[in-house]
């Protein structure tokens, strides 16, 4: 007869052991997915420095077109000239690069890997994801792919240079420009491996959030928090494939001489062999994953700000439920909106209003979340911590850009903008800067339950009020300047007589840039120096009520030392009325003991405690 572990004692057993770990055991290749989180954070951090400092080379570029930089040249080598002037070819190799490691290395791994990783088990009172191997793997894939797209920075052609996007004929032909070579290959790669790496973590998520849940957890007692990385899972498994298979037949007509992207092409006034291939049908691939990997990158932010609004409100959230299927009807229509980026590509236009309808649908359920933030803030006892001030910026963002989105939805106003400053604008504000926001906002919030030790506040507010006006005046010139018509990715604005009366706009939208890059240089120090010498925390600094603010100020592997918590009660019991001993109500604390705040509902569940008590849980995580 065989005997079935509980997954208390399944991992009590094991505790001990997981402390007698080495290092390289317990800190590099650990399946503790607090560690790998850890992991994710810092590679997140790393990039987002790399992927900064790009930007702020070719917005020299733009702003100042005639300056001479030699004093670049010890760092970027052959691609500056014996005038100082940038290589044309290494712009747009930065462009790409840029949007590649911000896009999917920073606001991809770097936000969801590490927020999904650490609050899932954390959240849910599980003792690990559902597999800490496959956790693992994820990571040093995201690693390996790391590693070779930063090897193609420093080739002698340089990197990729056909845009984040890689379209081709530019992508597919290797001889079409310098960043079209080896580079190219190598960020193809690179994607591979980091597909590897989304469906792996995808995985764990999902079968953690459905098979893990602690004692009483169902999911109407989950925080929105979860709720967000569990669609933003199913978003990655159902769409990031489509890319993988992008990436492989743009290889085979790169290397192996196939043509599904290739077709009537002239090099130096010779035909190529290719035939029936079609440009655009890369792009359909392409943008089957690249609309839904918008709300990959910003659910996982809103998530985080759900949870920090409410927390810093000291409200409940306003409409739970709401917000669940705002997000549930987001994840539906990521997927049947794509081709509203291809209203140029000659569509039939019967096709492109059915895009544009459902474009502007799409903003329906984006309309029902920025409501109720700003819901859960009105009249409530607001604390401004720096995380709270970073999501109250979020739904700034979100609302300023989602309202140019409508704009670039309408397919008659998008053929006018389309590839213009005024698509920079609101993809930066909207995308970027939000899920940037929501993810610094995280990094404040859980920093006490990630190190022990509190950031420094003062630093926080510098580092808020730097960046908030700095993205707003990086970006919000863009609007007009796009509407102007200057296209984007071009190397100078010099020479266009109907745009030298923007060149003043343009340097100071490179002041603010440098501005705003130097103001996260604040939050890196604060980040390094509160591990190591920030104020002990306690174990709930923010007065939370959601489960990982149950476990030890540093839990070891397996989070609690003991049992699982039982939860009993969703996760936003802020402020109740008849409340006695503070303004929250942890989720593992029964009805039965505050009988003072219970509504008459509530006061029903009481006879249930003791069922939900008695369960049996058996559910056992593989060491």
């Amino acid at each position: 007869m065989s005997t079935v572990l509980s997954h208390t004692d399944a991992h009590d057993d094991g505790h001990e052991e997981h402390h007698e770990l080495g290092f390289i055991r317990k800190y590099i290749f650990s399946e503790d997915h607090k560690i790998i989180a850890k992991q994710y954070l810092i590679s997140g951090i790393v990039w987002a420095v790399i992927g900064g400092l790009m930007s702020l080379v070719f917005r020299l570029q733009l702003g100042f077109p005639d300056m001479d930089m030699t004093f670049l040249k010890p760092f970027l080598g052959q691609w500056i000239d014996a005038q100082g002037k940038l290589d044309p070819n290494f712009y747009l190799a930065l462009v790409t690069m840029h949007g590649t490691i911000m896009v999917f290395f920073v606001l991809t791994a770097g936000l969801s890997g590490t927020f999904s990783n650490f609050l899932i088990p954390l959240q849910i009172g599980a003792r690990d994801m559902a597999s800490g191997f496959l956790n693992m793997l994820s990571y040093w894939f995201f690693f390996a792919s790391s590693i070779i797209m930063f090897w193609s920075i420093f080739l002698e052609t340089g990197p990729a240079g056909g845009s984040w996007v890689i379209y081709p004929p530019l992508s597919a032909l290797p001889e079409a420009n310098p960043g079209s070579g080896a580079g190219m290959t190598l960020w193809l790669v690179a994607m591979a491996l980091f597909i590897i790496s989304q469906l792996l973590g995808g995985v764990n998520y999902v079968s953690t959030i459905i098979n893990l849940r602690t004692k009483g957890m169902t999911f109407d007692k989950l925080p929105l928090t979860v709720w967000a990385f569990m669609f933003t899972a199913i978003l990655g498994l159902l769409s990031f494939p489509v890319l993988l298979s992008a990436a492989l037949l743009l290889i085979f007509d790169r290397s192996f001489g196939t043509s599904f992207f290739l077709s009537d092409i002239y090099i130096n006034g010779h035909a190529l062999p290719n035939q029936g291939g079609s440009p655009i049908l890369f792009q359909h691939l392409f943008w089957f994953l690249g609309h839904p990997e918008v709300y990959i990158v910003i659910l996982p932010a809103l998530g985080l700000a759900s949870e920090v609004i409410a927390t810093n409100s000291r409200k409940p959230i306003f409409g739970y439920k709401a917000m669940i299927f705002s997000m549930a009807g987001i994840m539906f229509l990521a997927f049947i909106v794509w081709a509203h980026h291809m209203f140029m590509t000659g569509m039939n236009p019967f096709l492109g209003s059915v895009f544009m309808l459902l474009t502007l649908i799409i903003a329906v359920p984006s309309a029902v979340k920025a409501f109720n933030y700003i819901t859960t803030l009105w009249r409530g006892n607001i604390i401004f911590t720096p995380a709270m001030l970073f999501a109250i910026g979020l739904v700034s963002f979100f609302v300023s850009g989602g309202l140019t989105g409508i704009i670039l939805g309408n397919a008659a106003l998008d053929i006018q903008l389309h590839d213009t400053y005024f698509v920079v604008a609101h993809f930066h504000l909207v995308m970027g800067s939000a899920a940037i926001f929501g993810m610094v906002a995280g990094v404040y919030h859980w920093f006490p339950k990630m190190f022990g030790r509190m950031m420094n506040k003062t630093l926080g507010y510098v580092h808020f009020w730097i960046t908030f006006a700095g993205v707003y005046a990086v970006f919000f010139p863009m609007h007009y300047v796009g509407i102007a018509g200057f296209p984007r990715r071009y190397y100078a604005w010099s020479g266009f007589d109907t745009f030298d009366i923007y060149a003043d706009l343009n340097t100071f939208m490179t002041v603010a840039a440098i501005i705003t890059f130097t103001a996260q240089l604040i939050f890196i120090f604060n980040f390094i120096y509160s591990i190591f010498w920030g104020k002990k925390a306690s174990a709930n600094p923010w007065n939370s009520n959601t489960l990982e603010w149950t476990t030890p100020i540093n839990p070891g592997h397996g989070n609690w030392p003991g049992e699982l918590p039982t939860v009993y009660r969703w996760p936003y019991d802020y402020s109740k009325p008849g409340q006695e001993d503070g303004d929250f109500i942890p989720q593992n604390i029964p009805f039965s003991a505050t009988p003072e705040s219970n509504l008459p509902e509530e006061n029903e569940l009481i006879a249930e405690e003791k069922v939900i008590e008695a369960l049996e849980f058996d559910k056992n995580v593989p060491d």
